[in-house]
């Protein structure tokens, strides 16, 4: 095996993912995700759980032929419209900017073949 085999990717790369910006993005996004999809998922077993063993619950009808059941599955298509309309929101107003200025920095240090944050 040789020694001198080409590095794993390119060096703007590890530049890159030490910036505090990167950082910051990172966090970003999952501060949002996480907590989201931790929620959603909560809400989504909770009409399993029902579903399954409170079936009394899910049937008791609310007016004429309609049900929780019925109303919980309804609200399920609402959350998801909500979250995505929400990350669509959070990501324009605090993910884009980051990973636009990121990336123009990106494609200058390519340009340039300069190290991303340093000089040279």
């Amino acid at each position: 095996m040789s020694t001198d085999q080409p590095a794993r990717h390119d060096p703007i790369y590890d530049d890159l993912h030490e910036r505090p910006e990167f950082t910051e993005l990172r966090s970003r996004y999952r501060g949002f995700v996480f907590p989201a999809t931790v929620a959603f998922l909560v809400w989504y077993l909770l009409y399993v759980v029902l579903s399954n063993w409170a079936g009394d619950f899910m049937a008791h009808k609310l007016i004429g032929n309609i049900n929780v059941a019925l109303v919980f599955g309804l609200l399920q298509f609402v959350t998801t419209f909500l979250l995505a309309w929400l990350y669509s929101r959070f990501s324009s107003a605090r993910l884009d900017p980051l990973a636009r200025q990121l990336d123009e920095e990106y494609i200058a240090a390519l340009e340039g073949r300069t190290t991303i944050g340093r000089e040279g």
